[in-house]
């Protein structure tokens, strides 16, 4: 499978952008584990022609993790535009432009999922900002506003007039949100359609190796991306590979590789963020490493609240005594 002239291989596993988890210290993780493309948290367009601090700071890749994608939201087609060509000068691998976000205070404000409501507009900005940039550009987007209104096998076609170079399709609408199961029949039918001939990549609910071939097999998309599936888990890709190639589920992950998982993660946290940001940040992924260990509640209120970035070493080291045979 190509996008542009990236090329990534049969059957490839993408790790989906997410605000507050997509970050380079938890992106640098997936990529060890062998995510074979990745993307930064998705970018305000309004806040990088601005010059945020937050928003330039999402610029930064690093060449281990290529290929990357820098994707960004809003919906002036100016400002997504401009906003484009900044992120170009980043050297990013491809652009994508998130049409999917669903939540209240992106698509409620008429950009992400909120496009969806306005494909004119989707498409104005889609075309400017392929006809503005020299690096493949690719969407990222839903079925549909709701159960009403579906439009994705149509739509698929409109954003492959306009010059895009792969299309990733979640597989619920935006009033679903993340709730109920997300539904792959209109995504095969997008790869299935004779007159799209760009790459289509699946995404929702890809939380299992034997999901991610049923997809492949079942739909015959040419990727799948691997969101919250990878949350507390960026080993998934590793094993949703070895399935692919071998037909066989990998041993489970015991509790000491999750705590030297989680030093290595905390290391590249603290490097990134520095020590007061790192720590801060990587309690949510704390807490989703050791979901679901017996007696673990006081343990991770200590985990989760310590500050002391050596002491939490010791906390985690602690872990892998008292768990050790999980």
């Amino acid at each position: 499978m190509k996008i542009g002239n990236i090329e990534l291989g049969e059957q490839p596993v993408f790790f989906a952008p997410m605000e507050d988890i997509s970050d380079p210290s938890f992106r640098r993780l997936c990529k060890e584990y062998g995510a074979d493309m990745m993307f930064t948290e998705f970018v305000s367009s309004e806040g990088l022609i601005r010059d945020a601090g937050k928003s330039l700071k999402k610029l930064d890749i690093a060449d281990y993790e290529r290929p990357v994608g820098i994707q960004i939201y809003g919906k002036n087609p100016n400002a997504m535009t401009e906003a484009a060509k900044r992120c170009e000068e980043a050297n990013p691998d491809l652009i994508d432009l998130n049409f999917g976000c669903p939540v209240k205070k992106i698509a409620g404000k008429g950009a992400g999922a909120g496009l969806l409501q306005n494909i004119p507009l989707m498409l104005e900005i889609t075309r400017k900002i392929v006809d503005a940039v020299n690096i493949p550009v690719t969407v990222k987007t839903r079925l549909g506003w709701d159960e009403t209104d579906k439009p994705i096998v149509e739509l698929a076609k409109q954003l492959q007039d306009c010059g895009i170079a792969g299309l990733t399709i979640h597989g619920r609408t935006r009033k679903q949100m993340y709730k109920g199961n997300a539904d792959w029949t209109l995504i095969g039918q997008v790869k299935n359609n004779p007159h799209i001939h760009i790459p289509i990549i699946g995404n929702g609910d890809v939380t299992t190796p034997e999901i991610a071939k049923q997809m492949f097999d079942n739909y015959g998309v040419d990727a799948i991306m691997v969101g919250r599936g990878a949350i507390g888990k960026p080993w998934i890709f590793k094993e949703i590979k070895h399935y692919l190639q071998t037909g066989r589920l990998l041993p489970h992950i015991t509790v000491p590789e999750k705590v030297e998982l989680a030093k290595r993660h905390l290391k590249y946290s603290l490097e990134w963020k520095g020590d007061i940001t790192g720590v801060f940040e990587m309690r949510q992924h704390f807490s989703n490493y050791f979901k679901g260990l017996y007696n673990f509640k006081s343990t991770r209120i200590r985990l989760v609240t310590e500050t002391n970035p050596e002491v939490i070493v010791q906390i985690l080291d602690e872990i892998a005594d008292k768990w050790s045979d999980m």
